[in-house]
């Protein structure tokens, strides 16, 4: 058993040589790619990830006030691919705990040495067990991120990739859905920028029972949509909502989800601001749909007035407790705090606004 003398020296000896999960990867002789996978699923590009490390940028994806990271990497000589799923603290300006980072890169060291492509033994695997910055990602992030790491690393579609196509294709009935996999329908959203991957894909969408449509939308916020995709998937949306059916709120969820990484898209935009402004006996602005847009569509906020007309709904339809929590949410957002600052002070807002924001300072 490793005594606290020897913890701390190997700490130090860690720390001593290596200051950065990107150089302890580098000194391992691997190839990497690092994905935030708190919100959705974003790849975080080499220099972006070094820039958090170093604490040069806060992190662009906060959520619950962590880092929530997807880092794969593999050796040259062998492409299959390890996986660590890591979390960290963040502080109030959004800016990587440092000390758990450095504490994550200790316990690895410790427990691999230099080889982080061995296969752990007992005792390896209890000590990686034991890291408190391990987390387990819900199963359809899991999914999407193993379609995506086998394109990324040039392996093969999973074995369920050739059933969701045929399913998609519509050569079955449409009700014959049992057999389709999830991680085959992440298989094949990852390709959706292929030409043919697309028109399946329009051909399909009008025609797909819950129990397909709904994993289906979960891939598909990953990926940014060709506008038709986008047009059908809003029509779908404002089809439900015309028919009135409650019974429809989580598939209008799922599709709304849909288009987080197309949010930034003009008819997106549009769309998700026709929410906001509308009623919410038109609009479906229910609790869940306001959290899907703070949570996942976050980024088609570009402005002070958007904003502002998002908490205005907010307090005019949804209890305080739920304008609180999301309120917290995006202010922590670095890309949207400058403008929820600016929220908090117009003059604009109104008095059930500024009561509700006054109401955050109280103990």
């Amino acid at each position: 058993m490793t005594s606290l003398f020897d913890y701390y020296f190997i700490y130090y000896l860690a720390m001593s040589t290596i200051t950065s999960i990107s150089e302890l990867l580098k000194l391992s002789g691997s190839q990497y790619r690092v994905f935030d996978i708190g919100r959705k699923i974003d790849k975080l590009s080499k220099e972006t990830f070094t820039k958090i490390e170093s604490n040069q940028i806060p992190y662009p994806f906060p959520s619950q006030g962590h880092a929530f990271l997807a880092i794969t990497f593999w050796q040259k000589q062998n492409s299959q691919p390890y996986l660590w799923f890591v979390k960290f603290p963040l502080d109030e300006r959004g800016l990587l705990n440092l000390v758990a980072r450095d504490h994550f890169i200790a316990i690895i060291i410790e427990a691999l040495g230099a080889e982080l492509d061995t296969t752990p033994n007992e005792k390896q695997e209890e000590l990686l067990k034991s890291n408190p910055y391990h987390f387990t990602p819900p199963q359809y992030k899991l999914a999407y991120l193993n379609s995506l790491i086998s394109v990324e690393t040039n392996n093969k579609n999973s074995q369920y990739f050739s059933g969701a196509l045929s399913y998609l294709t519509g050569e079955n009935n449409w009700q014959d859905w049992q057999s389709v996999g999830v991680q085959g329908l992440n298989d094949f959203a990852v390709r959706l920028s292929d030409k043919s991957t697309q028109k399946t894909l329009l051909n399909a969408l009008p025609h797909l029972p819950e129990p397909v449509l709904h994993p289906l939308c979960s891939a598909l916020e990953n990926v940014k949509l060709p506008v038709d995709v986008i047009d059908v998937l809003i029509a779908k949306f404002k089809h439900n909502v015309i028919s009135k059916d409650n019974s429809q709120t989580a598939e209008l969820s799922f599709l709304l989800r849909s288009l987080s990484s197309s949010c930034e898209h003009p008819h997106v935009v549009q769309f998700i601001d026709s929410l906001i402004n509308q009623s919410s006996s038109d609009a479906f602005f229910s609790e869940e749909i306001a959290i899907v847009i703070a949570g996942r569509c976050w980024q088609v906020f570009n402005n002070e007035q958007q904003i502002m007309n998002f908490f205005e709904s907010l307090i005019a339809q949804q209890e305080v407790e739920v304008f609180q929590a999301i309120f917290k949410d995006l202010v922590a957002i670095p890309s949207l705090r400058p403008l929820v600052f600016q929220c908090m002070r117009s003059p604009n807002r109104s008095d059930a606004l500024s009561k509700a924001i006054g109401m955050l300072f109280q103990r």
